[in-house]
């Protein structure tokens, strides 16, 4: 028996809101998660600093970029809060001294088209919010073509690979592709290019947003029978998983052993964007996932630890102060319930963000050689 069936009329809205409020939630009411240690499949790892890992870091030239876009922009985007970009970006140690270059905001002359790829779940929450769905507007009016592929919500990194490559081989041949990516949606990207390798014949960069790179240790902990649950319950917008396929792609030891053995495309260029946010700025429904991390690691977005989200030899764009669904997944007038209730931190410049680094981007691709106003 669904919602709709036993729900007064003027109450079916709520019961909607409700199975969606349980797609976000992923059951985090169960907040004593007991621990699935299997070090025997781990494969050895380090923490380091982003430098000796092999990564670029382009916070200065981000924050400036950032901040010149906010500024261009005033109040017309969506949460726009006009500042230097200190409240909005995350000064940690080392970031570089300002270049002072100009920031070109003019509408890009190049056959870019930017295509969205959603993380865990967001198929199922589609009907609330879609992947930056309130900063695409901004981005056409900039000159940039823009896409969405929409992955199985519940399904394998594999499954949703595969649904990658296909997206990306309809689109029309003389653009060139840059992948933003959220959360599972990273890793969902970088299985399918090295997959599927002609791919990057046509995909020039990936802006990694919040991106479960090394999965998520809450993966690891979360209890077998309770994903199996959540990949089970009936939600009318997105297909069930099998098993608990989901939520085992995103385990550390998944994740770990799967970039030890393979390579990822030398003729793409990588960026990536590391949120966390203070336990006032997170949303009520990740507050349980926000204080399992918070033990071991204080700087996570409720749902991914921020060292975690670094592609290995991108470019380390910057760390936005947001939680994980702030960053890319807007909540407003389609889920006033939502926004009441469980996504309750949900205010951050998206759209200016997302300029940012697909100007970032641009910037970069040009810098190198790689991208002309014809797009080739």
């Amino acid at each position: 028996m669904s919602f709709r069936t036993v729900l007064p009329r003027g109450w079916r809205g709520l019961g909607r809101d409700l199975c969606a409020g349980v797609a976000i939630l992923g059951l985090a009411a169960c907040s004593s998660m007991p621990k699935q240690f299997t070090p025997e499949k781990t494969p050895p790892s380090i923490l380091v600093p982003a430098a000796l890992a092999g990564v670029t870091d382009g916070r200065s030239r981000f924050r400036e970029i950032f901040t010149a876009v906010k500024t261009a922009r005033g109040a017309v985007l969506p949460d726009a809060r006009p500042d230097d970009g200190q409240d909005d970006l995350w000064r940690l140690a080392g970031e570089p001294a300002p270049t002072g270059r100009p920031v070109d905001l003019t509408p890009s002359g190049a056959s870019l088209r930017v295509v969205m790829v959603p993380g865990l779940l967001a198929e199922c929450v589609a009907d609330k919010s879609t992947m930056f769905e309130d900063s695409l507007a901004n981005l056409e009016v900039q000159g940039y073509k823009t896409g969405y592929i929409q992955t199985r919500g519940r399904q394998s990194c594999e499954r949703n690979a595969a649904i990658v490559g296909a997206a990306v081989r309809r689109l029309p041949g003389q653009e060139k592709i840059i992948l933003v990516t959220h959360s599972k949606g990273t890793v969902d990207t970088l299985e399918a290019l090295v997959a599927s390798p002609e791919l990057t014949e046509r995909v020039v960069a990936v802006v990694s947003v919040a991106g479960a790179v090394n999965g998520s240790p809450i993966a690891d902990v979360f209890p077998e029978s309770l994903a199996a649950m959540l990949e089970k319950i009936s939600l009318a917008n997105c297909p069930k998983g099998e098993g608990v396929e989901a939520m085992d792609s995103l385990r550390r030891t998944r994740r770990l052993a799967w970039l030890a053995g393979h390579a990822l495309p030398p003729n793409v260029r990588f960026y990536s964007l590391a949120a966390f946010a203070r336990p006032q700025n997170i949303s009520t429904a990740l507050k349980p996932f926000f204080r399992i991390l918070s033990q071991t690691e204080p700087l996570n977005d409720g749902l991914v630890v921020a060292s975690d989200a670094i592609v290995p030899g991108s470019t380390l764009l910057g760390y936005p102060n947001a939680d994980h669904l702030a960053v890319a997944m807007p909540f407003g007038k389609k889920s006033p319930i939502l926004t009441a209730t469980l996504i309750t931190r949900n205010h951050y410049p998206r759209a200016a963000l997302l300029e940012a680094a697909v100007r970032y981007v641009e910037e970069d691709l040009r810098g190198r050689g790689l991208l002309r106003d014809d797009g080739k």
